[in-house]
């Protein structure tokens, strides 16, 4: 039988009132991302380019919350701080989640600079943009859970993705740095570590079939992941359960880097 005192517990992972804004919710890691928060109680806001698709707002009514798109090309600087803007005229955002990435694959030796700049665009400022804008009014409030997605290569070095990696690195340090002066001040900022991930932005993996079979003999649980196995560490960091975790990434790789 289950006692008062248990029944007076909060469930760490009741996100109702809360609103959580999401890059690239569209697809891929970012949706189940969204998914999870609206299950779980939450008002999104998806920053992203598409509109939101027809499943999320049918499951948002569902649940009796909002989901509100708020367009955004990362890879702009205006068009990101008009994004904040216009996310935060809707209300207090309780929770960030940088999911939204991209990736541009050539040999190092030949790899322009203009796709460099594209992908630290999009994979590395407009995270920190992000961060500052989205920090200020959770800093006033003394309350907020900000949670980047990092990398693998946040550790590692990769092949043939060095602007990717130099992001994502960049990503992981930027996080601890935020920490040191946010944590004090109620702002969680943790990231997350995807191993190898079953998404659009991994097609050219999953096609090569040398070097999917090589990727996949070294993880140890087995499998790639899906959606889901993301969006549970970032709800994880999001919610009451991580309240004294700050400055983390958190490898979820399937036991990848220990190997």
């Amino acid at each position: 039988m289950t006692t008062p005192e248990l029944n007076s517990i909060p469930n760490p992972f009741d996100f109702r009132g809360r609103t959580a804004a999401v890059t690239g919710a569209s697809r891929g890691i970012g949706e189940a991302i969204a998914t999870g928060f609206i299950r779980g109680g939450a008002n999104v806001i998806a920053l992203q380019r598409k509109p939101v698709q027809a499943e999320l707002l049918a499951l948002a009514e569902e649940n009796g919350v909002s989901v509100t798109h708020v367009p955004v090309d990362l890879g702009d600087e205006d068009s990101v701080s008009a994004a904040i803007e216009a996310s935060l005229a809707l209300g207090a955002v309780d929770i960030l989640v940088n999911n939204a990435g991209t990736q541009i694959r050539h040999d190092t030796v030949d790899f322009p600079l203009t796709d460099f700049d594209e992908v630290w665009a999009i994979n590395g400022r407009a995270v920190f943009q992000l961060c500052q804008g989205f920090a200020r009014p959770m800093l006033e409030r003394g309350d907020g859970k900000i949670v980047n997605v990092a990398s693998l290569l946040s550790f590692q070095g990769g092949l043939r993705v060095p602007a990717y990696a130099a992001a994502k690195g960049a990503v992981a340090q930027f996080t601890k740095s935020m920490c040191n002066e946010w944590a004090a001040r109620g702002v969680n900022v943790n990231a997350i570590a995807p191993g190898y991930v079953s998404t659009d932005m991994n097609e050219a993996l999953l096609g090569d079939a040398e070097r999917s079979e090589q990727i996949s003999v070294r993880i140890p649980a087995g499998r790639w992941a899906n959606g889901e196995d993301i969006a549970g560490a970032v709800h994880f960091l999001s919610s009451s359960a991580a309240d004294y975790i700050h400055g983390v990434v958190l490898p979820v790789d399937g036991g990848w880097l220990a190997r």
